[in-house]
């Protein structure tokens, strides 16, 4: 795996993770009974992004190692992934 693999896989990673996490413990403004004019009444009540942020980069970073862990380690190869045969048969 090269280093813009590497980089790739943690990005879509951090994403993925990001928004799951972003729905989780969610207040809205209609549960707290003060919802701001012009905004829905599903809308947060409180702006924890940047706390949900750092939870996505510390979770993201497990799922990160695990998943090149596994490609590294040749536990899942590409030739697994051919679910159509169109590739050649692995070498060696």
């Amino acid at each position: 795996m090269s280093i813009t693999a590497a980089i790739v896989v943690y990005a879509v990673t951090w994403f993925m993770v990001f928004f799951i996490v972003l729905q989780v413990r969610v207040t809205a403004q209609a549960d707290t009974d003060s919802v701001v004019p012009g905004t829905p009444r599903g809308a947060p009540a409180q702006e924890i992004v940047g706390r949900k942020a750092w939870i996505t980069t510390m979770i993201a970073s497990v799922v990160w190692a695990l998943i090149c862990g596994i490609i590294l380690s040749g536990w899942i190869t590409i030739h697994d992934l051919d679910w159509f045969g169109r590739m050649s048969p692995p070498q060696g």
